[in-house]
């Protein structure tokens, strides 16, 4: 009886915070039809909106998986003084607001900012420009590629590094046949929890970025201003889009965990 009672609160407990509000956007968003619907996403606003927030995203992904493998390396495999704060100041963009952040990129990069008269002699603008929504979502994205790899390679150790390098192997070559092989499935679950996390964020981009409709608004600044232009449709219809994006990031990780298991098991 309890069993049942304590599945059930759990469920209805999920159910009311995820289940139910993807069920109103759907219901908002198809209201006046599925034609309506379609027309308002392939709007060139919503199109454009959309291909700016995938190409960050990208750029996120691209990068993160080359640093943020890097990061991990370094804080893992060296010792170093000050490698306890560097491995604290990583999961700084789980604790800060997004808002802080751009805020504090504004003082940095921002007309009379610290580091503006550097900007200005390299003729960069950054701020209002696509190189901003880059680095807000860089910075909010920063913690999933290093924690995952981290996590693994403290697992793995060095052993089998170090026999290749007794074997005469050079560091690239243990990289790219031990190491890489060894990390590839924690790589792949940061880099797809990266692209999720870019898609939804909204509040370092909408002040880095300033949602210039057309130029820096992206798929969630794009559902703020159709609130704010009391156009529920498009917003419900870009939710939508986000959502099924999200859905498919996350079936794949699940998927990819499934495998993991799989190969854990038959290895015992």
């Amino acid at each position: 009886m309890v069993r049942a009672v304590l599945i059930a609160i759990v469920t209805l407990y999920l159910g009311l915070l995820t289940v139910a509000p993807l069920v109103a956007i759907a219901v908002d968003g198809f209201g006046e039809g599925a034609l309506v619907l379609a027309r308002k996403m392939l709007s060139p606003e919503a199109l454009g909106a959309l291909s700016r927030s995938l190409l960050v995203t990208a750029i996120a992904v691209v990068f993160h998986a080359v640093a943020g493998t890097a990061t991990a390396l370094v804080l893992v495999r060296q010792r170093f003084v000050g490698s306890r704060l560097l491995d604290i100041l990583v999961d700084m963009p789980l604790a800060v607001s997004p808002v802080m952040t751009g805020l504090a990129f504004i003082i940095l990069l921002g007309r009379g900012g610290w580091l503006s008269p550097v900007l200005d002699a390299l003729h960069l603008k950054v701020l209002f420009s696509l190189p901003g929504m880059v680095l807000a979502t860089l910075f909010v994205t920063l913690p999933f590629v290093v924690r995952e790899v981290s996590n693994v390679l403290k697992e793995l150790g060095t052993e089998e590094e170090e026999a290749a390098a007794t074997l005469g192997a050079s560091r690239l070559a243990c990289f790219w046949r031990i190491t890489l092989p060894n990390i590839r499935s924690a790589l792949t679950f940061g880099v797809t929890l990266t692209a999720a996390r870019s898609l939804g964020e909204f509040g370092a981009v909408l002040i880095l970025g300033g949602s210039i409709a057309g130029q820096t608004d992206t798929a969630t600044t794009f559902v703020y201003a159709s609130v704010e232009e009391r156009d529920p449709i498009s917003a419900a219809g870009m939710s939508l889009v986000l959502a099924c994006l999200s859905s498919m990031l996350l079936l794949a990780l699940q998927a990819l965990k499934r495998k993991k298991e799989k190969v854990s098991w038959a290895s015992k």
